[in-house]
């Protein structure tokens, strides 16, 4: 028996030729490639247009209406086009039934979205197609549309924004390496070269505004602060900026004239502002697929000193590293405090956290005990007086020591013959080597005991899998070894650049963000109150004893 609910379903997409005065939508399309070709945006529309509009007067009789849909700037392959997109819902709606183009290509140029409406949706749903140019009919020639010039055409139009993208991107990657900046518009605080598009220079007022940036990040005012401050003080947004200096500026994203959080965020990690250019930072995903996707930092092309900084490469790190830790300010706060972002529990290893007591005593316990369980973990807490005396204290005696370590380096570098062999090296060196090379002869043996039968084909994969791994991990041990044992053969100066990052803040009696991002890792607290700190130049400052040592320490005397 007859299904007659599917019937009834297939009736309803069955094609209805046999309606004689068509509802006619004529659409047009100019692509961005075009404008950039120099053929003239307004009369290749015309033209277009002027085509169309001869062929309905010639078939007047055929149509009882006619409607205009044109995309002006928009590629074939991306079918999200606004009139494209609103032609589909009219044939959908059925206001439209017959729908003429110039030529295919006009159409789309993405191959499978014309075999798809031509060839299916629109046999399916009885809505005439016709392209002038292939002189393609599907009411008065069926075989037209069915035709090898139809798939033919399509395939070579999807071909050529191929090829043209790939040309494209070959030629901006070019560019890229060769530190030309290739932006459509220049980032906020430079403007373009007047003589070379792909030059920047700097706009002295925005460059002004940018260091601002940059310098109340630093002093502990959150990226929300900043642009309330902005806004505030009368501070015109990037796009507003430039719209009063008559500077190009892109319709997307720049619609906001307001500072916003996210407009300060993307200032301060765009290292573009230190005089370098990080170009492919994002890319859309394919010619067809017109999603804009980020890159990896690994794939960035980056080029350095290609323009004058505005932001020096310490105070850019300064920031990143400061965005890198967990900074989130109340709703109503502006400035970010203190120790955010630096306070670790020393037993669970989860944040340690700011909160107001009584008479606004400002205390810090842990974010699992208080948050989570207090059976996780215990308070920890630690008033911020004493927490920052204490930190204070430590500072002072790591810089004291950087001062007493210049000092001693100073003087052995004025002796004649320095040492530079360290026993504790040599020993971890031949230890690693001898290890490796018994992991490696292990490795070797297994194909035998293998083919001998004594361990299975897995065992052997899985234990020269494991070998693997241990001989990778060994050679980088080894390889940071010996890169140390070399850095040590060249001896150490006073001026070494974590004895400075020291040195430089003998007179310290004040605590800043800036000076903490600058010079500490970490600060743990711990059940009693105590803290330990986890200073940056860690590794450094050891080796640097070492090299003391080797210098210092008398040879022992024979008995």
């Amino acid at each position: 028996m007859a299904r007659t609910k599917n019937r009834g379903l297939q009736q309803s997409f069955s094609p209805s030729y046999t309606v004689r005065r068509w509802r006619l939508g004529e659409y047009i399309r100019l692509s961005k490639e075009d404008l950039k070709k120099g053929k003239d945006d307004s009369n290749s529309v015309i033209n277009q247009r002027d085509l169309l509009n001869d062929f309905y007067q010639k078939h007047i009789g055929e149509f009882e209406s006619v409607s205009e849909y044109v995309d002006d700037g928009h590629t074939g392959t991306d079918a999200n086009r606004e009139n494209f997109q609103r032609l589909l819902s009219d044939v959908m709606s059925g206001k439209i039934n017959c729908v003429v183009v110039k030529d295919l290509s006009r159409f789309a140029r993405n191959y499978s979205d014309a075999g798809s409406l031509i060839d299916n949706l629109f046999v399916q749903m009885g809505v005439r197609f016709i392209s002038l140019a292939e002189n393609v009919d599907s009411y008065l020639n069926p075989d037209s549309v069915s035709s090898i010039i139809v798939p033919i055409t399509n395939v070579m139009n999807d071909q050529y924004c191929y090829q043209t993208s790939k040309k494209i991107r070959q030629v901006f990657d070019y560019k890229r390496r060769n530190g030309q900046y290739i932006g459509a518009f220049a980032p906020y605080g430079y403007v373009k070269h007047p003589k070379d598009k792909h030059q920047l220079i700097i706009d002295p007022d925005a460059a002004e505004i940018v260091k601002l940036i940059f310098s109340l990040f630093l002093k502990g005012t959150s990226k929300r602060a900043i642009a309330l401050y902005l806004n505030e003080h009368g501070v015109p947004s990037p796009s507003a900026y430039k719209l009063q200096k008559g500077i190009p500026v892109s319709a997307r994203g720049y619609d906001d004239p307001m500072w916003g959080a996210r407009m300060i965020h993307s200032i301060l990690t765009n290292p573009t502002y230190t005089g370098d250019l990080a170009q492919g930072r994002s890319r859309v995903k394919s010619y067809k697929v017109h999603e804009v996707e980020s890159v990896p930092r690994e794939e960035w092309v980056e080029v350095a000193g290609t323009h004058e900084a505005i932001i020096d490469y310490e105070t850019f790190d300064k920031v990143q590293a400061l965005l890198q830790r967990d900074t989130r300010t109340s709703p109503k706060g502006r400035e970010v405090h203190l120790f955010s972002g630096f306070l670790k529990c020393a037993d669970c290893g989860r944040a340690i956290t700011r909160s107001v007591g009584n008479n606004n005593n400002v205390y810090y316990a842990c974010s699992t005990y208080k948050n989570r369980s207090r059976t996780a973990c215990t308070m920890h807490s630690i008033k911020h007086n004493r927490l920052e005396a204490a930190v204070l204290f430590a500072v002072q005696q790591q810089v004291h020591l950087a001062v007493s370590y210049s000092e001693m380096i100073a003087s052995i570098n004025t002796a004649p013959v320095k040492k530079s062999q360290s026993i504790r090296l040599e020993e971890l060196i031949a230890a690693k080597e001898r290890e490796l090379a018994k992991i490696s002869r292990y490795k070797q043996s297994l194909y035998q005991d293998w083919k001998d039968g004594e361990i299975t084909q897995q065992d052997y994969r899985d234990m020269k899998a494991d070998y693997e791994r241990q001989i990778i991990a060994l050679t980088d041990v080894l390889a940071r070894l010996n890169a140390e044992r070399a850095e040590l053969a060249n001896g150490v100066k006073s001026e070494h650049p974590a004895l400075v990052a020291f040195t430089k803040h003998q007179n310290i009696d004040q605590l800043s963000r800036e000076l903490l991002v600058e010079l500490i890792d970490h600060i743990k607290v711990y059940e009693n109150g105590n803290i330990s700190v986890r200073f940056k130049f860690a590794d450094e400052f050891r080796r640097i004893a070492e090299y003391i040592e080797i210098n210092t320490t008398k040879p022992a005397v024979a008995g």
